[in-house]
């Protein structure tokens, strides 16, 4: 790359850095962008996301990477089906738009799991994890930091263009910026109705908390007029009333339902004051 394509230090120097900030740059006549893509295998994973540095002048792209990724795949497949290219910069504008169709796919792709989730959620046929939730919000937090500081970047250089650039350059980068813009848009959307699904789902495991509580709470209700007068006629102490009275069993029956009647309506009255 050295000798034969005549790019300057400072592309190797980017290389050398191995920065991963998502930014376009106009350096020494050239466009220098470092971009964050997702590798050619894909599974929603965090792993599976790399950079790609790219060079572009007047008459020459160069990118380079350490992975496979998608985006450039998707551009070699269109150079090799016969489409035509009037400048490096058309290529770039292209690579924009295949790594924003990458993203609506992934989007579309959590958006229908995410549905899927709601609708057990809403229907109450399953359990929603927040651990399966969470998983999906992390990976799209993450494609969102990478990913959202490109488009300012692109406006920032297009007010200010290089020379080089066409005026129909010019209009397709921005384009394809803006089309970026408005998928990024939809994944922000993603993140925060994700986030609404997790506080419902952690609001109704309190719920079911409360219920088990209240449950347990009602069953040491409930026995403790039976405990207390059992620890009582239980003393091995003289003047136990009833023990001479042939009815005192029921009469003790009596008295403890009673009072187990009287201590379940009190908590029930305190559940619906709640």
């Amino acid at each position: 790359m050295r000798g034969r394509l005549g790019l300057p230090d400072a592309f190797f120097d980017t290389l050398n850095e191995g920065s991963h900030s998502t930014r376009i740059e106009h350096q020494e006549g050239a466009l220098f962008a470092v971009i964050n893509d997702v590798m050619f295998n894909f599974e929603l994973t965090p792993s599976e996301i790399a950079t790609l540095w790219v060079y572009t002048h007047q008459k020459l792209l160069v990118t380079a990477r350490l992975k496979p990724l998608r985006s450039v795949d998707s551009l070699r497949e269109s150079v090799r089906r016969g489409e035509l290219f009037r400048s490096p910069a058309e290529l770039l504008a292209h690579l924009l738009r295949d790594q924003a169709d990458l993203l609506v796919h992934i989007v579309r792709r959590t958006s229908v799991e995410v549905d899927g989730i709601e609708d057990r959620f809403l229907s109450m046929r399953g359990a929603a994890t927040r651990t399966d939730l969470g998983g999906l919000r992390r990976v799209l937090v993450r494609l969102q930091r990478l990913l959202a500081p490109e488009p300012g970047s692109v406006f920032r250089l297009l007010a200010r263009p290089p020379r080089w650039l066409h005026a129909q350059d010019i209009q397709d980068l921005r384009d394809a910026t803006e089309e970026f813009s408005l998928v990024l848009n939809d994944l922000a959307g993603l993140v925060e109705r994700i986030k609404l699904l997790q506080e419902e789902v952690a609001t109704r495991m309190g719920e079911q908390s409360n219920r088990t509580l209240f449950t347990l709470t009602l069953v040491t209700v409930l026995a403790l007029p039976i405990n207390i007068v059992a620890g009582f006629f239980g003393m091995n102490v003289g003047g136990i009333p009833l023990a001479e009275n042939h009815h005192g069993f029921w009469l003790l029956v009596a008295i403890v339902a009673t009072f187990t009647v009287l201590a379940g309506w009190w908590a029930f009255r305190r559940r619906r004051d709640m």
